[in-house]
Protein backbone atom coordinates (compact mmCIF):
# COMPACT_ATOMS: atom_id res chain seq x y z
CA UNK A 1 0.00 0.00 0.00
CA UNK A 2 1.12 3.55 -0.75
CA UNK A 3 0.87 5.74 2.35
CA UNK A 4 -0.19 9.37 1.96
CA UNK A 5 1.21 11.71 4.63
CA UNK A 6 -0.93 13.69 4.30
CA UNK A 7 -3.48 15.56 2.26
CA UNK A 8 -5.44 16.25 5.47
CA UNK A 9 -2.65 18.05 7.32
CA UNK A 10 1.02 19.00 6.93
CA UNK A 11 2.89 16.12 8.56
CA UNK A 12 6.35 17.16 7.26
CA UNK A 13 5.98 20.70 8.65
CA UNK A 14 4.46 19.89 12.05
CA UNK A 15 4.42 16.19 12.85
CA UNK A 16 7.75 14.79 11.69
CA UNK A 17 8.84 13.42 15.09
CA UNK A 18 5.50 11.60 15.45
CA UNK A 19 5.91 10.13 11.96
CA UNK A 20 9.40 8.77 12.69
CA UNK A 21 8.20 7.38 16.03
CA UNK A 22 5.41 5.56 14.22
CA UNK A 23 7.90 4.10 11.75
CA UNK A 24 9.89 2.82 14.73
CA UNK A 25 6.72 1.30 16.19
CA UNK A 26 5.68 -0.18 12.84
CA UNK A 27 2.15 1.18 12.91
CA UNK A 28 -0.09 4.17 13.58
CA UNK A 29 -3.77 4.56 14.25
CA UNK A 30 -6.27 6.89 12.65
CA UNK A 31 -9.89 7.90 13.10
CA UNK A 32 -12.48 7.98 10.34
CA UNK A 33 -13.61 11.64 10.48
CA UNK A 34 -17.17 10.73 9.52
CA UNK A 35 -18.06 7.57 11.40
CA UNK A 36 -15.55 7.69 14.24
CA UNK A 37 -14.20 4.20 13.57
CA UNK A 38 -10.55 3.65 14.41
CA UNK A 39 -8.04 1.85 12.21
CA UNK A 40 -4.61 0.38 12.79
CA UNK A 41 -2.33 1.03 9.83
CA UNK A 42 0.71 -1.15 9.27
CA UNK A 43 3.82 0.96 8.56
CA UNK A 44 6.37 -1.84 8.30
CA UNK A 45 8.51 -2.14 5.20
CA UNK A 46 6.74 -5.28 3.90
CA UNK A 47 3.37 -3.53 4.10
CA UNK A 48 4.34 -0.13 2.65
CA UNK A 49 5.28 0.31 -1.01
CA UNK A 50 6.29 3.91 -0.46
CA UNK A 51 5.26 7.27 0.92
CA UNK A 52 3.76 10.37 -0.59
CA UNK A 53 4.52 13.48 1.45
CA UNK A 54 2.35 16.60 1.00
CA UNK A 55 3.71 19.83 2.43
CA UNK A 56 4.00 23.59 2.32
CA UNK A 57 7.19 23.55 4.39
CA UNK A 58 9.64 20.68 3.95
CA UNK A 59 12.39 22.33 6.02
CA UNK A 60 11.64 20.63 9.37
CA UNK A 61 11.42 17.24 7.63
CA UNK A 62 14.58 17.22 5.52
CA UNK A 63 16.47 15.13 8.06
CA UNK A 64 13.53 12.76 8.33
CA UNK A 65 13.69 12.08 4.59
CA UNK A 66 17.18 10.67 5.10
CA UNK A 67 15.80 8.36 7.78
CA UNK A 68 12.92 7.27 5.54
CA UNK A 69 15.35 6.45 2.72
CA UNK A 70 17.72 4.63 5.06
CA UNK A 71 14.85 2.37 6.13
CA UNK A 72 14.37 1.37 2.49
CA UNK A 73 11.16 3.28 1.75
CA UNK A 74 10.90 5.13 -1.58
CA UNK A 75 9.00 8.41 -1.46
CA UNK A 76 7.75 11.33 -3.52
CA UNK A 77 7.26 14.87 -2.19
CA UNK A 78 4.32 16.99 -3.35
CA UNK A 79 5.46 20.52 -2.41
CA UNK A 80 3.03 23.46 -2.64
CA UNK A 81 4.94 26.61 -3.56
CA UNK A 82 2.72 29.49 -4.65
CA UNK A 83 4.26 32.78 -3.54
CA UNK A 84 0.79 33.88 -2.41
CA UNK A 85 0.64 36.94 -0.14
CA UNK A 86 0.41 36.50 3.62
CA UNK A 87 -3.25 37.51 3.55
CA UNK A 88 -3.85 34.05 2.03
CA UNK A 89 -0.94 31.99 3.36
CA UNK A 90 0.02 33.14 6.84
CA UNK A 91 2.98 31.02 7.91
CA UNK A 92 4.54 29.17 4.99
CA UNK A 93 8.19 29.82 4.08
CA UNK A 94 9.12 32.26 1.34
CA UNK A 95 9.00 30.66 -2.08
CA UNK A 96 12.76 31.10 -2.45
CA UNK A 97 13.29 28.99 0.68
CA UNK A 98 10.92 26.31 -0.60
CA UNK A 99 12.77 26.21 -3.92
CA UNK A 100 15.95 25.55 -1.95
CA UNK A 101 14.29 22.61 -0.21
CA UNK A 102 13.21 21.15 -3.55
CA UNK A 103 16.73 21.55 -4.90
CA UNK A 104 18.05 19.53 -1.96
CA UNK A 105 15.57 16.73 -2.74
CA UNK A 106 16.62 16.84 -6.40
CA UNK A 107 20.28 16.59 -5.44
CA UNK A 108 19.77 13.58 -3.18
CA UNK A 109 17.03 11.59 -4.88
CA UNK A 110 16.63 12.94 -8.41
CA UNK A 111 14.08 15.00 -10.33
CA UNK A 112 11.39 12.29 -10.06
CA UNK A 113 11.35 12.50 -6.25
CA UNK A 114 9.49 15.80 -6.08
CA UNK A 115 6.57 17.55 -7.76
CA UNK A 116 5.96 21.28 -7.56
CA UNK A 117 2.35 22.17 -6.76
CA UNK A 118 1.18 25.63 -7.80
CA UNK A 119 -1.99 25.05 -5.92
CA UNK A 120 -4.39 26.76 -5.50
CA UNK A 121 -4.69 29.34 -8.24
CA UNK A 122 -6.69 31.85 -6.21
CA UNK A 123 -8.10 34.79 -8.15
CA UNK A 124 -8.56 37.64 -5.69
CA UNK A 125 -8.29 41.42 -5.77
CA UNK A 126 -4.56 41.16 -5.01
CA UNK A 127 -3.85 38.06 -7.12
CA UNK A 128 -5.45 38.60 -10.56
CA UNK A 129 -4.45 36.52 -13.60
CA UNK A 130 -1.51 38.82 -14.43
CA UNK A 131 -0.14 38.29 -10.92
CA UNK A 132 -0.28 34.52 -11.37
CA UNK A 133 1.43 34.64 -14.76
CA UNK A 134 4.31 36.66 -13.35
CA UNK A 135 4.65 34.71 -10.10
CA UNK A 136 4.38 31.33 -11.78
CA UNK A 137 7.03 32.29 -14.33
CA UNK A 138 9.41 33.48 -11.61
CA UNK A 139 9.10 30.29 -9.55
CA UNK A 140 9.23 28.05 -12.63
CA UNK A 141 12.46 29.72 -13.71
CA UNK A 142 14.00 29.03 -10.31
CA UNK A 143 12.89 25.37 -10.47
CA UNK A 144 14.29 24.63 -13.92
CA UNK A 145 16.06 21.27 -13.71
CA UNK A 146 14.78 20.63 -10.19
CA UNK A 147 11.52 18.86 -11.07
CA UNK A 148 9.82 17.68 -14.25
CA UNK A 149 6.21 18.35 -13.25
CA UNK A 150 4.08 21.13 -11.86
CA UNK A 151 0.55 20.34 -10.71
CA UNK A 152 -2.05 23.09 -10.56
CA UNK A 153 -5.68 23.57 -9.63
CA UNK A 154 -8.02 26.49 -9.27
CA UNK A 155 -9.45 27.37 -5.89
CA UNK A 156 -12.73 25.50 -5.58
CA UNK A 157 -15.92 26.98 -4.09
CA UNK A 158 -16.17 24.49 -1.25
CA UNK A 159 -18.35 25.60 1.64
CA UNK A 160 -15.50 25.81 4.16
CA UNK A 161 -13.30 27.63 1.65
CA UNK A 162 -15.94 30.27 0.95
CA UNK A 163 -16.70 30.69 4.64
CA UNK A 164 -13.04 31.05 5.65
CA UNK A 165 -12.31 33.58 2.90
CA UNK A 166 -15.40 35.60 3.76
CA UNK A 167 -14.43 35.63 7.45
CA UNK A 168 -11.00 36.98 6.46
CA UNK A 169 -12.60 39.70 4.32
CA UNK A 170 -11.01 38.42 1.10
CA UNK A 171 -12.95 38.87 -2.12
CA UNK A 172 -12.36 36.11 -4.65
CA UNK A 173 -14.05 34.61 -7.67
CA UNK A 174 -14.29 31.32 -9.47
CA UNK A 175 -13.72 32.28 -13.12
CA UNK A 176 -15.57 30.86 -16.09
CA UNK A 177 -14.07 27.82 -17.80
CA UNK A 178 -12.81 29.74 -20.83
CA UNK A 179 -10.92 32.20 -18.63
CA UNK A 180 -9.37 29.31 -16.75
CA UNK A 181 -8.35 27.62 -20.00
CA UNK A 182 -6.73 30.79 -21.28
CA UNK A 183 -4.63 31.21 -18.13
CA UNK A 184 -3.71 27.52 -18.01
CA UNK A 185 -2.54 27.61 -21.62
CA UNK A 186 -0.16 30.42 -20.75
CA UNK A 187 1.09 28.68 -17.61
CA UNK A 188 1.62 25.44 -19.55
CA UNK A 189 3.75 27.28 -22.11
CA UNK A 190 5.84 28.78 -19.31
CA UNK A 191 6.25 25.37 -17.64
CA UNK A 192 7.26 23.67 -20.89
CA UNK A 193 9.87 26.35 -21.45
CA UNK A 194 11.40 25.45 -18.09
CA UNK A 195 11.36 21.69 -18.77
CA UNK A 196 8.19 20.81 -16.83
CA UNK A 197 4.89 19.20 -17.73
CA UNK A 198 1.82 20.98 -16.35
CA UNK A 199 -0.84 18.68 -14.91
CA UNK A 200 -4.32 19.42 -13.56
CA UNK A 201 -5.38 18.11 -10.16
CA UNK A 202 -8.96 16.87 -10.47
CA UNK A 203 -10.22 19.56 -12.85
CA UNK A 204 -12.25 17.42 -15.28
CA UNK A 205 -13.92 20.42 -16.92
CA UNK A 206 -10.47 21.69 -17.97
CA UNK A 207 -9.11 18.45 -19.43
CA UNK A 208 -8.02 19.06 -23.00
CA UNK A 209 -6.61 22.52 -22.36
CA UNK A 210 -3.59 22.82 -24.68
CA UNK A 211 -0.31 21.85 -23.04
CA UNK A 212 -1.93 20.22 -19.99
CA UNK A 213 -2.72 16.69 -18.83
CA UNK A 214 -4.66 15.23 -15.90
CA UNK A 215 -2.54 14.81 -12.78
CA UNK A 216 -1.91 11.59 -10.91
CA UNK A 217 -0.85 13.08 -7.60
CA UNK A 218 -0.52 9.64 -6.00
CA UNK A 219 1.54 8.34 -8.88
CA UNK A 220 2.65 4.70 -8.74
CA UNK A 221 4.77 5.14 -11.90
CA UNK A 222 6.68 8.09 -10.44
CA UNK A 223 7.17 6.18 -7.20
CA UNK A 224 8.43 3.21 -9.24
CA UNK A 225 10.98 5.44 -10.96
CA UNK A 226 12.24 6.65 -7.59
CA UNK A 227 12.32 3.12 -6.15
CA UNK A 228 14.04 1.58 -9.15
CA UNK A 229 11.47 -1.21 -9.35
CA UNK A 230 7.78 -1.51 -10.18
CA UNK A 231 5.28 -0.39 -7.55
CA UNK A 232 1.92 -1.93 -8.35
CA UNK A 233 -1.20 -0.01 -7.35
CA UNK A 234 -4.58 0.16 -8.98
CA UNK A 235 -6.15 3.48 -9.88
CA UNK A 236 -8.65 4.52 -7.23
CA UNK A 237 -9.37 8.23 -7.27
CA UNK A 238 -11.14 9.80 -4.34
CA UNK A 239 -13.50 12.06 -6.30
CA UNK A 240 -14.75 12.35 -9.91
CA UNK A 241 -11.88 12.93 -12.30
CA UNK A 242 -9.17 11.87 -9.84
CA UNK A 243 -6.64 9.46 -11.37
CA UNK A 244 -4.62 8.77 -8.22
CA UNK A 245 -3.39 5.32 -7.33
CA UNK A 246 -4.92 3.66 -4.30
CA UNK A 247 -3.37 4.92 -1.08
CA UNK A 248 -4.03 5.19 2.63
CA UNK A 249 -3.87 8.61 4.28
CA UNK A 250 -2.64 8.85 7.87
CA UNK A 251 -3.44 12.51 8.56
CA UNK A 252 -6.22 14.23 10.43
CA UNK A 253 -8.47 17.15 9.54
CA UNK A 254 -8.47 20.34 11.62
CA UNK A 255 -4.90 19.78 12.79
CA UNK A 256 -2.80 22.01 10.51
CA UNK A 257 -1.78 25.33 12.13
CA UNK A 258 -0.41 26.92 8.93
CA UNK A 259 -3.48 29.19 8.85
CA UNK A 260 -3.98 29.30 5.06
CA UNK A 261 -7.35 31.04 4.83
CA UNK A 262 -8.51 29.15 1.73
CA UNK A 263 -7.92 25.67 3.17
CA UNK A 264 -10.91 23.34 3.36
CA UNK A 265 -9.07 20.81 5.54
CA UNK A 266 -9.45 23.24 8.43
CA UNK A 267 -12.94 24.35 9.42
CA UNK A 268 -11.74 26.50 12.32
CA UNK A 269 -8.22 27.84 12.92
CA UNK A 270 -8.69 27.89 16.68
CA UNK A 271 -9.63 24.22 16.67
CA UNK A 272 -6.58 23.41 14.54
CA UNK A 273 -4.28 25.22 16.96
CA UNK A 274 -5.82 23.46 19.98
CA UNK A 275 -5.51 20.06 18.34
CA UNK A 276 -1.92 20.76 17.38
CA UNK A 277 -1.19 21.76 20.99
CA UNK A 278 -2.77 18.50 22.20
CA UNK A 279 -0.60 16.42 19.88
CA UNK A 280 1.61 13.80 21.54
CA UNK A 281 4.63 12.76 19.41
CA UNK A 282 4.71 9.48 21.33
CA UNK A 283 1.04 8.65 20.74
CA UNK A 284 -0.41 6.19 18.27
CA UNK A 285 -2.89 8.77 16.95
CA UNK A 286 -1.85 12.04 15.34
CA UNK A 287 -4.46 13.79 17.49
CA UNK A 288 -5.50 12.27 20.86
CA UNK A 289 -8.87 10.57 20.89
CA UNK A 290 -10.57 13.07 23.26
CA UNK A 291 -10.09 15.65 20.49
CA UNK A 292 -12.37 13.57 18.22
CA UNK A 293 -15.99 14.28 19.26
CA UNK A 294 -17.36 11.69 16.82
CA UNK A 295 -15.33 8.81 18.23
CA UNK A 296 -17.48 6.39 20.27
CA UNK A 297 -16.52 5.78 23.90
CA UNK A 298 -14.86 3.36 24.13
CA UNK A 299 -13.72 3.60 20.49
CA UNK A 300 -14.64 0.70 18.28
CA UNK A 301 -11.85 -1.11 16.49
CA UNK A 302 -12.99 -1.56 12.90
CA UNK A 303 -10.90 -2.31 9.88
CA UNK A 304 -7.23 -2.95 9.36
CA UNK A 305 -4.36 -1.42 7.46
CA UNK A 306 -5.30 -2.82 4.08
CA UNK A 307 -7.91 -2.46 1.42
CA UNK A 308 -9.28 1.04 1.91
CA UNK A 309 -8.68 3.90 -0.47
CA UNK A 310 -8.65 7.59 0.33
CA UNK A 311 -11.55 8.63 2.53
CA UNK A 312 -12.25 12.12 1.24
CA UNK A 313 -11.02 15.07 -0.80
CA UNK A 314 -7.52 16.46 -0.39
CA UNK A 315 -7.03 20.11 0.49
CA UNK A 316 -5.35 22.64 -1.68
Amino acid sequence: MIISASYKTDIPAFYGRWFLNRLDAGHCRMVNPYGGQTYRIDLTRPAVDGFLFWTKNLGPFLGALDSVAERGFPFVVQYSVTGLPTTLERSVPAWETAVGHLALVRGRWGARAAVWRYDPIALTDVTPPAWHRETFATIARALRGVTDEVTVSFLQPYRKTARNLAAAGIAWRDPEVEEKRALLTELAEIAAGEGMALTLCTQPDLVGTPGTAPARCVDALRLSDVAGYAVAAREKGNRPGCLCAQSRDIGDYDSCPHGCVYCYAVADRGTARRRFAAHDPEGEFLVPLPQHPKVPSPPGERGTSGGKGNLTDRPS
